[in-house]
Parts: structure tokens; sequence; C-alpha cells
């Protein structure tokens, strides 16, 4: 019985990478033809820039050779380009006369180098760079000729000019935009590299268009708008490239930008898909490697009758050496509603890292110099993460093995060889390997682009970490976490973790007394004990957890502890003296809040006491412990020294009365605050910042900063959380009895109307004419 034929047009990564899956999923099932229009069998395309820069051989990056092909049974036609399909007949045609029959067609025909319209463009020793062909041209020409310009400073752009920096030649990277790799870095990240490339000799000039190629039948140059020159003996075009349609458009196939396929990558034609660069999915075409495999892998399933879900598009990101240095990018990095939520620099390391969002969910990240975090950074902006999952953890061990521990086993850690960590760990644990090199060799992953291998390194150091912990004990985990864990000491996340304190605490109810005892006199023997019933990794913790553990125990106790008790004098004392017993709780590190005002500005503009409030809240938020550091800013007016916008709580006073902002932030990422509310008196506004402030140390994570939290929660909704009069007062006097002397005078005048608004003399809080006010 004759097999079902298979004619693949195409012999490229995408197309082969399809025959590759349906050899593994049902071996027998076609009688499989290729056709490729270059003379060699299947290589890497990413990898020419190595072959260009000497690093490795034609050889060296062919994905398949000659024998491959034979030992599946595969024929591959070379050379061959087809120019014809017959879609009723069902048979294709190549230049040369061939004809092939197929039952099913795939169309894997690719993209080529898109051809701007420069005169000149057709000029001898003007070319692009997209084949092995053309970099044996640029060898040839390196032979005679010195000066070379490169129209592009993409990333082809800048690996085809460190290539001819390898072969002797100069060479000067042309761009039309202020930075290079504008699609996908930011401004700094392009300057970070463009000082490291030009440390390795290239040369640039941004912010230019190229209109003209000067010379005769030769190029000699560029001529650019602004009427200056550039000397050029060789020029390579590396602009962009353009999919392959021209065959399907005319052969009666729906076509855009590129060829229109659906969720299983199905053509309008029956029994004719398409895979790869000259796919157009959802009004999208891919020209990177990860979404091409997966778009291989959903075709191949389809094609094998298998169930498979749909391809519903990629995340485009790109993990790769661009010249000798890491560079990672995933997802959007600009445009409407893309904010940055972390940005840190280290010049002396050499390092930058920037994570954006956008509707509070993880939508982008660049990383340049240590892309160890880029894995587990794309599977955050895949799923649309919730920012909460980037809360820093300051003091964990190795931030590249923390990345490498959260990825989950099914994580694609190279995509380019399509190999996950559960398979890299797994080499690593059977084989006993021992280092990144040798998990190259055993799996291929980081031996194409190299852009995985940070990654690949972390994953060794976190399996042998793992194994030295646990013996003999399987390595591999199959559930998916849901959590990021607080820190290598545990899996449990933060949420988890108060889950989990707070049901040792309920478990063993005491007095006030006592509860507040066993509060304030927490030692490090204690939290041993607790870690141990937690099932921690480490027996004595780490700096992340045991701060975390003493914070989450503090806030469950005192929730549990009677309010009319809480908020007696018998209390307060209580734990004052507690405090002085204990050393001040000294044994442990805490957060705790600062305030800062200015008097410079005459206070007649205002009716205000700034001073007197300043020292209303230093007194009764001092030495109070919070989930990181907060910042009180107290401003007299708009011309202050102290910014209130940009303080975690801010107090802006104002002919009205006073102002209070929450969720400004005054370094990396720059953040201005929100309106929280609208007070006339100081007292209203120390009451509204007080009880944000509760309501943030009850449900932050700790070293979650204020910013960051009301993103979380959502600020409209803390907002109105704290429209609520009677819980609003709660909140503030959870505070307010910590601290013996806050007063309860103080307490007696929250109780008095005098927080009331002068409303049409209602019940309506100061919070909610905000709110009206707002809206």
């Amino acid at each position: 019985m004759s097999k079902t034929k298979l004619v693949i047009i195409g012999n490229g990564m995408a197309g082969v990478k399809c025959v590759e899956e349906i050899i593994a999923l049902k071996p027998d099932t076609y009688e499989i033809v290729i056709y490729g229009n270059e003379p060699r069998p299947n290589y890497n395309r990413i990898m020419l820039s190595k072959v260009l820069q000497g690093e490795h051989s034609l050889q060296d990056i062919i994905i398949n050779d000659w024998t491959w092909y034979k030992e599946h049974g595969i024929r591959l036609c070379t050379g061959e380009t087809v120019n014809r399909i017959d879609i009723h007949t069902k048979y294709i045609e190549t230049e040369s006369g061939l004809r092939e029959a197929y039952d099913i067609l795939i169309l894997a025909t690719g993209s080529s180098p898109f051809v701007p319209s420069i005169p000149g463009i057709d000029k001898e020793r003007v070319m692009s760079f997209r084949t092995m062909d053309d970099c044996t041209r640029m060898s040839n020409y390196s032979k005679t000729y010195r000066k070379a310009a490169v129209i592009g400073g993409g990333l082809l752009g800048l690996e085809a000019a460190r290539g001819l920096l390898h072969l002797g030649m100069e060479a000067a990277v042309v761009h039309n935009a202020p930075y290079i790799m504008n699609r996908q870095l930011d401004q700094k990240a392009g300057q970070m590299l463009q000082h490291e490339l030009e440390t390795q000799g290239m040369s640039f000039l941004l912010a230019k268009k190229t209109q003209k190629i000067i010379g005769r039948s030769q190029v000699q140059g560029l001529l650019f708008a602004d009427g200056s020159r550039l000397e050029a003996e060789v020029v390579v075009v590396a602009v962009g490239i353009q999919p392959n349609v021209d065959l399907a458009r005319k052969s009666g196939i729906a076509t855009n930008r590129a060829i229109m396929v659906d969720d299983y990558m199905r053509t309008n034609v029956p029994d004719v898909y398409a895979v790869g660069e000259c796919a157009e999915h959802r009004g999208i075409s891919y020209g990177l490697v990860a979404p091409l495999y997966e778009q291989g892998k959903v075709l191949a399933l389809t094609l094998c009758g298998q169930k498979t879900p749909e391809y519903k598009g990629s995340v485009p990101y790109s993990q790769l050496k661009v010249s000798g240095v890491d560079v990672f990018s995933a997802g959007e990095i600009s445009g409407e509603g893309v904010q940055t939520v972390i940005q840190t620099f280290d010049g002396i390391r050499g390092t930058y890292k920037k994570v954006l969002t956008k509707a509070d969910k993880v939508c982008g990240a660049i990383l340049f110099g240590d892309t160890a975090e880029g894995t587990a950074l794309l599977g955050l902006v895949q799923r649309g993460a919730e920012v909460a999952e980037l809360a820093p953890r300051e003091g964990a061990p190795d931030p590249a093995e923390m990345a490498a521990a959260a990825l989950s086993d099914e994580e694609t850690v190279c995509a380019c060889n399509n190999v996950t960590k559960a398979a890299i760990m797994k080499a690593i644990q059977e084989d006993g390997l021992q280092n990144a090199d040798q998990v190259k060799e055993r799996t291929k992953a980081s031996g194409s682009c190299g852009g995985c291998r940070p990654m690949v390194a972390a994953l060794v150091k976190h399996t042998h970490h793992l194994k030295s912990n646990d013996g003999d004990r399987t390595i591999l985990q199959t559930k998916k976490k849901t959590e990021v864990p607080v820190c290598s000491c545990t899996e449990l996340g933060h949420a988890e973790l108060k889950q989990a304190l707070d049901q040792i605490l309920a478990s063993s109810e005491e007095c006030v007394e006592g509860l507040a005892h066993q509060l304030a006199t927490t030692r490090q023997t204690d939290l041993t004990v607790i870690m141990q019933k937690l099932g921690w990794n480490s027996a004595h913790g780490c700096a992340v957890c045991r701060p975390a553990i003493h914070y989450y125990l503090q806030v469950s106790t005192q929730l549990r502890i009677k309010r009319e008790n809480l908020t007696s004098e018998h209390a307060a004392v209580e734990q004052a003296a507690i405090w002085q017993q204990s050393g001040g709780r000294n044994t442990v590190p805490f957060h705790e809040v600062q305030v800062r005002w200015d008097d410079r500005i005459p206070l007649s503009l205002y009716d205000t006491d700034t001073g007197g409030l300043a020292e209303q809240l230093h007194a009764g938020l001092h030495r109070v412990e919070m989930p990181s550091p907060v910042n009180v800013g107290i401003a007299p007016g708009t011309g202050s020294l102290v910014s209130a916008l940009v303080q975690d709580i801010g107090l802006l006073a104002s002919p009205a009365g006073w102002e209070i902002y929450a969720g400004g932030h005054a370094e990396h990422p720059i953040k201005e605050g929100r309106l929280l509310g609208v007070a006339e008196t100081e007292l209203q506004a120390a009451l509204i910042a007080t009880a944000c402030l509760q309501w943030y140390r009850q449900t932050a994570w700790y070293d979650e900063p204020l910013w960051a939290w009301t993103e979380r929660l959502e600020f409209m909704s803390i907002r109105e959380t704290l429209l609520d009069d009677q819980f609003q007062m709660e909140l503030a006097k959870g505070i307010i009895a910590e601290r013996q002397g806050w007063g309860n005078g103080f307490i007696r005048e929250f109780r008095t109307d005098s927080f009331k608004t002068s409303c049409q003399g209602d019940s309506m809080s100061i919070l909610q004419c905000a709110m009206q006010n707002d809206s």
C-alpha cells in the first residue's frame, strides 16, 4: 500500500523542523520529498555570522547532513526552484522542468532580504547577507577591498559588520534610528551595545538616511540626505526581510504580507499548509526561530492526526550573543500603556536590566551583559504575570540559580534546538555533566546562537546544588509552580508562607500578653523551629527568609490580639517593656518609616502646620515595622524641596487643606503617586496616611515596595477600601496602639466628629469626597 506523499517546498529551518517532528511522531506515515533552491542540505542560518567571523565552518552549522535524509527515506532535491503550483491537479513544477505530484503540500519558502529602493542599489559589490554564498562573497571581497559600510543597525547588520571586521575590513554601520537594535532594545541598552562594539573596532553613523549609493558601475560610497558622504568599496544591505509569497500568490493561495494561515497552519486551499517566515498568522509573520519551531510542532501534530492545541501566536524574543555580548529582549518594550517597573544599571560589571508592564501585567524585558534571568523573565512575559512576581529578593545567594530554579520543567531553555529545562537537568543528573560545554555536547543546548548559555550554566549549578542537598532523591519535579519561592531555602511563595505561619499560630492560641511576648522575643532559635515545621531546605534560613518569617509572624500575631486589649494602655506598656528586654528587636533586620518635610516655604501662604504634622507622624510611626522601607514626604506647597508625588506616601498642602498621595517612587522605576484622598486638617491627613500604611502592612509581601503593592492590589481597590470610616479608624488604631507614645488623647480625637467633612453636613468621609472629585 502506497504512502501519502508529503512535499515540502523549502529546505530551511522551519520546514525541516516540521519533518523532524513528523518522523518522531509517525515515521512511516508519509513519503517525504523536499525541494530546496540551495545546493546543500539543511543548515542553521542563524550561525552564518559565526561562519563569517571564523568561529565555525559550513560543516559545523549543518543541522541535518545528507546521511540523515537517506536514513529517513527523504528525497532531497537541491538546487531546484519551484515556480508553479497547480492546486487543482495537485502538482508542482520547477524552473528546470521537474514535476512532482503531491497529496499534501507544505510551503516553507522562507523570506528574502528586503531591498530598499535606493538609487544605485544594483551596483557591483552591493550585496545582502542571507545565505552561505553571501558569506563566501564577503570573504572574497575582503581579500581586495578595505572599506565596508553596512546599511542597517539591527541584529543582522551588526553581525555582518562584526564578520567584516574579522575579515580585516573597516566596518561602518549606518542606521536611520538614533540608536542600534531599536526594535529589541531601549536607548540605554543600545548605547551600551554600541560602546562595546566600538571597542571592537566598529564605527557608527546614526540617524542617517541613505539617499544614494555613489559610483558608476561599482560602489564608491554613500550619500546621505543631510549632504554628508561615506567612502565605501563594499556595501552590505541588512535592513530587514520580506516573506517569499510570489509562488503562493500566483497559484491562487491567499496572501497578505505573507501566506495567510489559520491556527493549524492551514491555507485557504485544501491540503496546502504554510509554516515559518513565509506564513502570516493572525496578521503577524515571525522572523525568529522559536515561533517557527512552535508552528512546526503544531503542523506536525495536525498532519499526524494527533490532538493539538491551536497555535495562538508567539511572544517575540531574542536571547543571543551580539558580537560576543549577551543580549536578551522579549515582548513589548515600548508603546502606549507600557511602563517601566524595574530598571537597574551596573556600570562596573557592564550589566543592565529593564522590566516593563502593561495594565499591571509583565509585558516585556531587556537584559544586557548578564542574561541568566532571560528564560525566567520570558515565562513571566508569556503568561502575563502579575507585577508582584517581580518583587526583589535582595541578599539571595545567586540570582542566576534562583532564575533557573523558578523555571517550570517544561520551559524551553534553548529555543534554537528545542531543549527544555527538564532535558538539561536529566542529562546533568544521569551523565554527571559538570559544565555548560558538556551540556552543549550532550543536548545541543547553547550550541547554536549561544544566547542561552548563562541559563545552561545556572542549571548546572542548580542541579548540583539540589543533588548535594537531596542525595539520591529525584531532582526533577513535574508540578509547575504557581508562586515564585520566597528564596532558595523553600518552595513556598509569600502567600503560601503567610498562610502556613497563620496556621501555626492558630494551632496554639495564647493570651494577649503571651502572644505579645512571643512576638517581641522571637530570636533565631525560635525561627529555626518554625523553619523545621515548614520543611525548610536550610536549617537556619538565609538573609531573605529570616526577616520575612519574623515580619509575617508579627503581623499575624497582632491581628489575633483582641482589638480592645490591643488599644489598652496595659498592652502598650507590656509591649514597650518587652521591647527593652529583647534589645529593641535587633535580632533580625526590619524596615521602618522615614518622615521628611520642608519648612522653607512661608506658611502664611497656606493655613497649615507642616512641622506639627511631621512630628505627629514621626512619633506615631517611629520603629513601626514595615514590609519594605517607607518614605513619607510632607510638602507645604508645590515649590517645596520635598516632592510629595514621588514618595511612598506624600502629603501636599493646598489652599483647601491637604492632598494625600500614595505609590510614588523617586528612583528607578520612577513612579508618580496617585491621589488617595483630600483632608481639611492635619489630623484628618494623618488618619488617611496612617490607615493606608496599616493596610499595606497587613496585605503586602515582605520586601514588596509600596508602589508595587498599589499595582498588585490595584490602586482604586485600595482607595475604595479606605473609604469605610470605621475600617479606616480600625486600621489607624492598629498602628497607634503599637506606640505607647502615640497617646490615647490622639485616639480620643479620632473618635470625635472633627474628621468628618462639611459635605452637606452628612457622615460622608473626606475620602468619599475625594473619590467624587477625582472621578
